[in-house]
Parts: structure tokens; sequence; C-alpha cells
């Protein structure tokens, strides 16, 4: 039986993809192997989101070939749906498929020779068909499966890519949604992270519409489910509803990632972002209010075109005056094919990295005073795995904290509480307080 590996660059998005491409190819007879150089079939997801991201892929395309010069090598991904004659003409690559194709790929690589490097599969994206939920439950090691329950995007923001590489906007029905949910559940996973490319649009095309406050309220209320997490929501579609629910199911967790990118109106609306600043504010101050300790984070775009040194300090004064908890920083970087390519009022480089390094420094002081806020407190806690990149023995709370634990009395996967203890800069550690798994722990699969 021949064997497979898979590298994942990206967002939650390409991880339930990348879980779906590894139960596609252990049913056609694949297994996975412990690392690339075992395997004679790599499969590199990629995602396309910055120059510097489409660099360290290319890189990572070359490392694989010159260390393993015998295996397959499928691309997929963002990347490849872009820009897939780049990667077609790297030595050692032997498909490249686009994102329309993806849940083909096993087919693909069996169907294809070998002796034919460098073919490319990139069909249309077809705008009239449901997301169909692929199998989320082989996870590389991992705790919380990622389910997709939407991709595609049709906002068309100035600087973005990803409707370009990822299509228009399609849901899954609710009826495979919840079918998801129950077999996760059976499978004994306690942590189910929901997750879409423009999550708060989830619904608006399908046949029978289904709003995602709705839909969230039908998992929540899926007997056994131990704890739900939303990935990222866009504000222009974050429903008051959405609070609603997270105050009222013990098993919502209250953690929200909701982008910004600017604090500057003048900037928002040349992103065509359709909120202003002080509206993002203001539902950061009402989630607060109604859960007040939840984690809050954000996305930021340093230096995109036009932005002045007052745009860039509105950003700043925002986030110091917010309720938020942490900061992801994205220096710009223009994607061919969006209308911020074109624009000609471009910021220097040294001024956009010396800008996304003091948003970095605030983000870290926003951080810190939010984990000294915690400390003492008993807060509910997901027990996590050594491939979740956090290190062994560590815990992440229902409002997204990892607290490094001097010992774990159980095994990864449990819903247990936990006390803080420590807050550094750096660190959060605490002590185990309790076992609170809200469903009964199933026998683990192989499939696990």
């Amino acid at each position: 039986m021949s064997k497979f590996f898979v590298y994942t660059f990206g967002c939650r998005c390409n991880q339930a993809d990348s879980a779906a491409i590894r139960e596609g190819l252990c049913r056609s007879s694949m297994r996975e192997a412990e690392n690339s150089l075992d395997a004679e079939l790599v499969v590199i997801n990629t995602c396309t989101v910055t120059q510097r991201t489409d660099r360290q892929i290319r890189q990572m395309v070359r490392r694989v070939h010159r260390e393993n010069p015998h295996a397959r090598m499928a691309v997929t991904g963002c990347y490849a749906e872009r820009d897939p004659l780049a990667l077609a003409a790297i030595p050692g690559v032997s498909l490249v498929i686009g994102n329309a194709d993806k849940d083909r790929l096993a087919a693909l690589v069996s169907e294809e020779s070998p002796q034919t490097p460098g073919k490319v599969i990139r069909s249309r994206f077809d705008a009239g068909r449901d997301y169909l939920i692929p199998p989320m439950f082989r996870l590389g090691g991992r705790t919380r499966p990622f389910l997709k329950i939407q991709d595609g995007c049709d906002a068309r923001c100035s600087y973005c890519i990803v409707p370009t590489v990822r299509g228009p906007g399609r849901s899954a029905k609710p009826e495979d949604i919840l079918a998801e949910v129950g077999r996760l559940i059976r499978l004994g996973y306690q942590e189910i992270v929901v997750t879409g490319v423009h999550l708060g649009t989830y619904g608006n095309k399908l046949s029978r519409r289904t709003g995602l406050v709705e839909l969230l309220k039908r998992i929540l209320e899926t007997p056994g489910l131990g704890r739900l997490r939303l990935s990222s929501i866009e504000p222009m579609s974050f429903s008051q509803g959405i609070v609603d629910l997270a105050s009222t199911y013990r098993n919502f967790a209250p953690h929200f990632h909701i982008p910004m990118q600017s604090g500057s109106d003048r900037i928002l609306r040349k992103m065509r972002r359709p909120y202003t600043a002080l509206r993002f504010l203001e539902l950061l101050e009402h989630i607060r209010a109604k859960l007040p300790a939840a984690g809050l984070g954000t996305d930021v775009i340093a230096g995109f075109p036009g932005e002045t040194d007052r745009d860039f300090e509105k950003t700043c004064e925002l986030i110091r005056d917010s309720p938020l908890t942490y900061v992801h920083v994205f220096p710009f970087s223009a994607r061919e094919g969006t209308d911020a390519y074109e624009m000609t009022d471009r910021v220097a480089d040294p001024v956009i990295y010396e800008r996304a390094r003091m948003l970095r420094a605030l983000s870290h002081e926003k951080d810190f005073a939010f984990r000294r806020s915690l400390l003492g407190r008993v807060l509910p806690a997901i027990s996590l795995s050594k491939e979740e990149e956090a290190g062994e023995f560590v815990a992440l709370t229902d409002n997204y904290i990892p607290v490094c634990m001097p010992r774990m009395p159980v095994p990864p996967n449990r819903l247990i509480e936990i006390q803080v203890r420590e807050v550094e800069r750096d660190a959060t550690y605490g002590a185990f307080a309790s076992e609170t798994n809200l469903m009964a722990q199933n026998e683990t699969t192989d499939e696990h």
C-alpha cells in the first residue's frame, strides 16, 4: 500500500480541505505517512494571500523534491488556482489541481501517469452548485475538526484575490451539515469549529434559505455536542443573533474573530468594506457587554495604498480603545487581478513594515492585558494534541487562550476546566481543575 503526506498552508478552510483530501486518499487504498520523506505521493495544499506565502510555497515544493526526488507531487489550493503554470514549471511537480477539482484529487492522482510531469487540471467554478460537505475526520492528529459549511465569496474587497481563486459564494445544505456534526460527535470529537470563506453569508443562495443563526442554533441543540466554535466572520454579516446564542448556550465558545482591516473610514471605503470604524467598535462593545470574558480578535492590513500617517493613527486608536484581545497583522501585499494592484498611491515598503511592527506590538499589549485580567479564574478548555503546534500539555480555553500545563491528567480531546495561575508576556500557565465533558467519551477509532 503506497503512502501519502499532506502539507497545508493558510487558513482554517484549507485545513478543512486537507482533511477531506486525506480521507479521499485513504479511501483510495493509500496510507498516510508520518512525514514527506516516507511518502510516494506528497500533496501541497496552498494559500496565495500574500507574495511571501507564494515564495514559501515555492521553497517548500523545491525542498520536497530535493529531499524525496522519487515522490510524485500534487499541488492544489489557491496558489494552484491563481498561477498554475508557475507551479507546474517547478521540477518535481506532477500535477497542479485547481480549487474546483480539489475534491477529485484522489481520483486524479490515480488516473494520471507519473511520466507526464507538470500537468494542470483546472476547471471553472459552478456558481449554481451547492457546496458539498466532505468527510472531516482525518485531521492529521489534530484535536478539533474544522467543519467547512461554505465556500467562495461575492464581496469583491479591493485588495482580496479570494473571490477569484475560491469562486462565488456557495453553501452546504443544513441537513448535510447536521449529519456531519452528528457523525463527528459519534466519533468522539469534543469541539467542532465551523468555518467558511465568507461564513456570515451562509445560506444566502440555498433554494430553501437558511441563515447562519438558525443553523448554529440547530447545531448547538444537537444531542451530545461538546463545544461549538466559530472561525472568522466578517463584521458586515455578524448578526445580533450570534451574540444572543453565545450568551444563551454554554456550549458556544465565547470567541469571535471579526476582520476590521482598517480603523480609517477613508481607507475602508477604498477597500470596499461596507461599514465604518465606529460601527465596528460598537459591535465589539456590544459583544463585550453581553460576554464579558469573550476573546475578540481581528485582522488589520498595514500600509494599504493611500494610507497616511493619520489613517494609521486612527487604526491604532481604535485598537487601543476597543475590547479587542489580539490582532493579526498583514503587511499589504498587492495581488495581481485585484483593484488594489492597480492603485498608484502605494506606501513605501519600509513604512509598511514599521507600521506592521507597531501594530504587532500593540496586539501583544492587548493580549497581555486580557490574559492578566483572567489571572486566578477557572475557565472551560479543551486538552490539545501535540500536533496543534502549541506544544505538549496545552489546553485551549473557550475564549481562545493557549494555556501551558505542568502536566495533563487527561488525554487530548477532553473538555476540562483549568485555573489560570501565571501570566507572562509570551505564555500563560495554568493547572487542571476538573474534567467537564458534556458528552459521553466514545471509544476512539482508527479513523481518528
